[in-house]
């Protein structure tokens, strides 16, 4: 068939679920077959989207036990491997709206988690139809395994203790998509597609099932999708996956071309934190074989024009600040030029709510900095600065003007700090923390640690600045000035006393200050129950104001009350003198809601 381009796949799912695993052995097939890119991946786990062809020679010979002699109409498949991990709900729903059909991985072990419930929901909203990829079939206890073969031929040959195994897990799964509307059944006991998600049994390690799952998805393809397929023509369009330094070519772009041909010498716009760009198509490249796009180094052949589907790398001038994640579209030169330009120049805007107050986020990507501001959000962080690129030094002064201190920090996914930042985060001075990794869990975990061992030595400050109450006694013939300061022997019989803390009377009598306390010829700041020691009391007589054997009490500010009262580390005694001193100030008619 002619004007057909190849279908778009997305691969979904929940982290460590197999995705790029199942990429990775598709790749390993013939005679251009690719080494793994889940093992250079941070953390084994995919953090961009990447793009892999399939070429359909080797589609038709994989599955062509399958076919009985029929081959596919499609010139190929191109896979767009997704994220797993839940942050990345923004970069895969672009990857759902981009594909024509989803795979969606589930480890039959574990079943549907989070993100597969995530991926659902976006599916549902794309209305992208998909395939179920139960994998890891080969660790249900007893499963004879033999690589390469198919699924239909592999359940024959297991026992019934171990199909039993496997429809336990099966019909667990049916019933979880049940309860989110979809009606879930194996491929081979399927009448009607259009009525029925089908679930292909596969084990990406051992290869199982492979040429049933792509025989699966491109059959529905071309049988669903003939048309959404053929729709080749109209303006290209492409979605800039990433943004790269190549050796020999500068800035160059990363992109999927999803509709219309880009041919070497076109002009196109591009969307940039300052809004629209128009530059000129300088170079264009493919990846050799089956290459996955992240992880090509130098497998790429010069090509002059491409048409939808396709993963590209691109070389043009003026590509700094272009946003990975926007559309990139090929300018016509007639009158819908400027619908072009204003459809680009509105995702220019980076789509991050942000608040008053805050923490500083920084990302590689518009759809990484999407990701990390949500996950902040829905752990009730404020964002109140967001942006793409390395830590500059404006990132840097927003993050010192933010007024809480949990907030005065900086959280970084899969971008740098540059070097003169780098040093002012080092100094010892500099109250800004700086928090960031290549894999975007990691960033947000760290955080919490962080947050909480901030929390603490803030809360052990404050401890300290707060005024504590307490209760003493002026000792018998311990007086040893009467004014001027007076200075007098006490014994503290509850709670804790302070230089420059203020004394009252049982009665409501507000006397001086503590000036200084001392133990012996050891000037001291504070003594505790129970601790004898001499203290000199501004503003008071010794027989006037007070006398031997009076007991004291440790006055407080109102603003301390209510932050002694809900984290303050107060004793019961404590508390007791605290709720006598606040019965005392409210005494007084003026002074009714004292500490409130």
């Amino acid at each position: 068939m002619t004007n057909r381009r190849q279908p778009i796949v997305a691969v979904l799912g929940h982290v460590d679920h197999g995705k790029t695993s199942l990429l990775d052995h598709i790749r390993s097939l013939g005679a251009e077959r690719q080494a793994s890119v889940m093992a250079r991946e941070a953390g084994g786990i995919t953090q961009h989207i990447g793009a892999t062809e399939i070429p359909a020679d080797l589609l038709n010979e994989l599955c062509a036990p399958l076919m009985g002699g029929k081959q596919f109409d499609s010139p190929g498949l191109l896979f767009i491997d997704t994220p797993g991990h839940h942050a990345f709900s923004t970069l895969r729903a672009r990857g759902g709206s981009l594909a024509d059909i989803a795979i969606l991985v589930i480890d039959i072990m574990e079943g549907c988690q989070p993100q597969t419930l995530e991926s659902l929901r976006i599916l549902r909203q794309a209305r992208t139809p998909f395939v179920v990829a139960a994998n890891k079939v080969d660790r249900i206890y007893g499963w004879d395994a033999e690589e390469g073969r198919a699924m239909g031929h592999s359940l024959r040959h297991q026992t019934k203790e171990v199909l039993s195994l496997f429809n336990q897990r099966f019909y667990e799964l049916v019933g979880e998509f049940a309860s989110e509307g979809f009606n879930l059944e194996r491929y081979d006991e399927i009448e009607d597609f259009t009525q029925c998600v089908a679930l292909v049994p596969c084990s990406a390690k051992e290869g199982e099932g492979i040429q049933d799952l792509l025989a699966v998805v491109i059959g529905l393809a071309e049988r669903y999708l003939a048309e959404q397929l053929a729709d080749v023509e109209g303006s290209a369009e492409a979605t800039v996956l990433e943004i790269k330094e190549e050796q020999g070519l500068g800035k160059t772009l990363d992109i999927i071309l999803h509709r219309g041909t880009l041919s070497k010498g076109d002009e196109i716009a591009l969307a940039t934190s300052e809004g629209p760009r128009i530059t000129r198509i300088r170079g264009m490249f493919s990846p050799r074989g089956m290459s996955e796009m992240r992880d090509a180094g130098d497998r790429w052949d010069a090509v002059d024009e491409v048409s939808a589907a396709a993963g590209l790398k691109i070389s043009a001038p003026n590509l700094d600040g272009v946003l990975a994640g926007t559309t990139l579209r090929a300018l016509p030169e007639d009158d819908s030029r400027d619908d072009v330009i204003s459809a680009v120049s509105s995702e220019s805007e980076i789509s991050v709510e942000l608040d008053e107050t805050g923490v500083v986020i920084k990302a590689d990507t518009l759809g990484g900095l999407e990701a990390l501001a949500t996950e902040l959000r829905e752990r009730g962080i404020p964002v109140r600065h967001a942006g793409i690129g390395p830590v500059n030094k404006r990132d840097l002064r927003a993050a010192e003007a933010a007024g809480e201190p949990l907030q005065q920090v900086i959280l970084t996914f899969c971008t740098p700090v540059l070097a003169d930042v780098e040093a002012e985060l080092a100094d010892g001075d500099c109250e800004v923390k700086h928090i960031g990794s290549d894999i975007i869990y990691h960033t947000l975990e760290q955080f919490e640690e962080w947050r909480e061992v901030r929390k603490a030595e803030l809360k052990e400050t404050q401890r300290g600045q707060l005024v504590h109450p307490g209760r003493i006694l002026v000792l018998k013939d311990h007086i040893f000035r009467r004014n001027n300061p007076a200075v007098v022997g006490i014994r503290v019989l509850a709670g804790r006393i302070h230089v420059g803390q203020r004394l009252m009377k049982l009665d409501g009598e507000r006397l001086g200050q503590v000036k200084s306390s001392r133990s012996g010829d050891h000037p001291l700041k504070e003594a505790s129950q129970g601790d004898e020691v001499a203290i000199s009391v501004s503003g008071v007589t010794v027989g006037r104001q007070f006398d031997e054997e009076d007991v004291l009490l440790v006055d407080i500010p109102a603003s301390h009350v209510r932050p002694l009262q809900k984290g303050g580390g107060l004793t019961d005694v404590e508390i007791e003198v605290l709720d006598e001193l606040i019965a005392l100030h409210r005494k007084d008619e003026d002074d009714r809601f004292w500490g409130l």
